[in-house]
Parts: structure tokens; C-alpha cells; sequence
């Protein structure tokens, strides 16, 4: 049977990794997140209280057609980062920042909900949770210039909207994985475990949530 799976989380906690060893686990396809060629991106930047709403507009209809495009995939599919994350953590905390006029936010946000209400959600969304120091830690490692300017404050924001959205998302199962306990790059046997987990969340039996005497035995 065709699957749409999707992983959602903060920056580095490691969704792109965990989708790459799954599908190579699974057999399934991965899908990335889209490249955007964002034309508001530089007056964002110089202005982002004045553009915020066009960046994000922008965002959505790109990765809706991505959405879309994945429903229709003759395959199992695994999907790095999915479109909700882009209205209810990133839209979300502009917002929140005042970097969102209310006027326009209430205009996104009616279009999301509109457009999200049509669109079939995955069968299932892969919520990774990590502290922010495990974080901070990966997103080092990898050393990717545009990333030095994070900062803990704005992990620890996103964060708490990832916990506020993942606790009211109701459209798919959820199966969370606690990914500071977990090392599914350098522990197979943790890759296996997640895999038999989503397999299992799949078919519509009560996963148990990830065990720290089960974790601890592997």
C-alpha cells in the first residue's frame, strides 16, 4: 500500500538524515524540502516587518504544490519538513515577533486553513523533538555558515511552537521520537526501532511511545 509520510521539526534536530536512512530502510522515495527561489527574500531581509507577508505567501503556495505533487507520487513517500510547519511555527513566530501586520496574518492564516482543508493530509507526521542544546550541538557540527546567527532564544521559540501545534494536531497520527535520546545515524538498531514503529503506527495499532528501558536495550 502507497504511504505519505512526513517529518516535521525544528531546525537541526535532523530530518533530513532520518529521512534519507528510512527510505533506504523502507524502500520508499524521499522528497526534500523544496528549493525556492524566493523573489521577497532580499526585501525581507532589509525590511522584514514591510515583506514578511509576501515571504510567506510565497512559502505556502510552493510548498502546498509540493504537498500536492506527493499525494499524486505513484509511491511510498517520506517527506522532509511538511506544509503546516510553515503557517503554525514560522508564520506563527513572525507574528508573534510583530514582524506580521494582524491585518495580513488573519488574511494568511484563512487562506492556509482554506487551502489545508481541501488538501488530504500524510498518513502520518514524524515529529522529531530535541532539547536546544542538542540543537545548537548539530547544527555546529554540520557548519553551515547561514546557520551561525541562530541563537538559543530562537530555538527555544520554535521550539515552543512545535510543542503548542504537535499537541493540537489532529488531521494524522502522530508518532514522536525523542531525538535526544536516539542516535539513528551511528545506531542501527535504533533506525530499525523508529522504522518498526512507523510501520506499526501505519497499520492503526497503539504504538507505545519510545520506552527509555526499551531505548536502553538496544
Amino acid at each position: 500500500m502507497k504511504r505519505f509520510v512526513a517529518v516535521a521539526g525544528n531546525i537541526g534536530v535532523g530530518k533530513s538524515t532520518l529521512v534519507a536512512l528510512l527510505c533506504q530502510r523502507l524502500d520508499w522515495q524521499p522528497f526534500y524540502e523544496p528549493v525556492a527561489d524566493n523573489p521577497y527574500l532580499a526585501d525581507f531581509y532589509a525590511d522584514m516587518s514591510s515583506w514578511s507577508f509576501h515571504s510567506q505567501i510565497f512559502f505556502l503556495t510552493h510548498r502546498l504544490r509540493a504537498h500536492r505533487q506527493l499525494l499524486d507520487h505513484p509511491t511510498s513517500v517520506l517527506q522532509d519538513r511538511t506544509v503546516y510547519e510553515d503557517a503554525e511555527i514560522f508564520a506563527e513566530n513572525l507574528y508573534r515577533q510583530g514582524l506580521i501586520h494582524p491585518r495580513d496574518y488573519h488574511t494568511y492564516r484563512e487562506l492556509y486553513e482554506v487551502l489545508t482543508d481541501f488538501l488530504p493530509p500524510p498518513d502520518l507526521v514524524l515529529y522529531l523533538r530535541a532539547s536546544v542544546p542538542t540543537l545548537l550541538s548539530r547544527i555546529s557540527h554540520r557548519g553551515r555558515d547561514y546557520e551561525r546567527q541562530i541563537t538559543f532564544d530562537y530555538l527555544s521559540q520554535i521550539n515552543a511552537l512545535y510543542e503548542e501545534w504537535i499537541a493540537r494536531f489532529s488531521l494524522c497520527p502522530v508518532l514522536t521520537v525523542p531525538s535526544d535520546d536516539l542516535d539513528y545515524v551511528a545506531n542501527s538498531k535504533h533506525l530499525n526501532l523508529i522504522a518498526e514503529k512507523v510501520q506499526e503506527k501505519l497499520t492503526g495499532k497503539e504504538v507505545v511511545i519510545f520506552d527509555p528501558e526499551e531505548m536502553a536495550q538496544l
